[in-house]
């Protein structure tokens, strides 16, 4: 008789694998940011097949409340959601991971200690030093019990990305990126850190995303980035054709692009 494979893990700790696994297969995996409240948004990226959605706590309107019902609804859809936070507030971490977040996407990451807060925010100890509770979605509510909940973290801890977007860091670029799930070249902030026009040789950016996306080798973190649109230009503008986690444009820039293409004289 053949042994019986375990079940793969269910809710947020399926999703953590899901997308490692994923990660690791090769290929390129596409989301984009959510900057709009309200469901639908969830819905129509769940719907449309993309990898995972990052919704963005440093630039939009949203709040923490509204990225918490947005997190229970990509989990019910069976989207990975991320959620990019400005700076580690330990608190928030922690609600938003409780909330069902796949990962924290942290922004301008300069120091090691950006990445050592971040991981401390989001591991239970002995690994960090989240605070522990069980009366939360990713918990199911602590039917489980906690030795089991526990033990799933452990196994599949939260996804973390650093985002690498000035021209110099405190730290050298490997001591950034080690222990992080994927590094993030932030391509509009780090050209306009590189003090680069959009008409100007794209030279200096490419140079920098080289220098990360080797740094990204050397630790075996994935490399990422953002491009305002997904294609093979695109790509080779911004240094990225090998990134395996793309971050395309966001809810409002598809939006925008669409109405103004709607508005264009035919």
């Amino acid at each position: 008789m053949s042994a019986v494979e375990p079940a793969p893990p269910a809710g947020v700790h399926g999703h953590r694998a899901r997308l490692r696994a994923a990660l690791r297969a090769g290929g390129q995996l596409a989301g984009t940011f959510v900057k709009l409240p309200g469901a639908d948004v969830i819905a129509l990226a769940a719907r449309s097949g993309l990898d995972f959605v990052v919704i963005d706590l440093e630039h939009s309107g949203l709040d923490e409340r509204t990225a918490t019902d947005q997190l229970r609804l990509a989990a019910l859809a069976g989207l990975p959601a991320l959620v990019r936070v400005p700076a580690v507030d330990p608190g928030q971490v922690n609600r938003l991971l409780e909330a069902g977040a796949v990962g924290i996407q942290l922004s301008t990451v300069r120091r090691r200690a950006d990445v050592e807060a971040l991981r401390s925010a989001s591991r239970y100890a002995p690994y960090g030093r989240r605070s522990i509770s069980l009366a939360h979605p990713s918990a199911g509510y602590g039917e489980d019990g906690l030795d089991r909940y526990l033990a799933a973290e452990a196994e599949h801890p939260p996804v973390l990305v650093a985002q690498i977007e000035t021209a110099t860091t405190d730290d050298p670029l490997p001591a950034l990126l080690a222990g992080v799930d994927v590094g993030f070249v932030g391509t509009t902030d780090l050209a306009v850190s590189l003090g680069l026009s959009t008409t100007d040789d794209p030279g200096p950016l490419l140079r920098r995303t080289g220098d990360i996306a080797a740094a990204a080798r050397t630790t075996g973190t994935h490399l990422g980035g953002w491009v305002p649109e997904r294609s093979a230009a695109a790509l080779d503008r911004c240094g990225l054709t090998d990134a395996r986690y793309l971050v395309v444009g966001s809810d409002l820039h598809l939006l925008g692009t669409g109405l103004r293409r709607l508005a264009a004289p035919l």
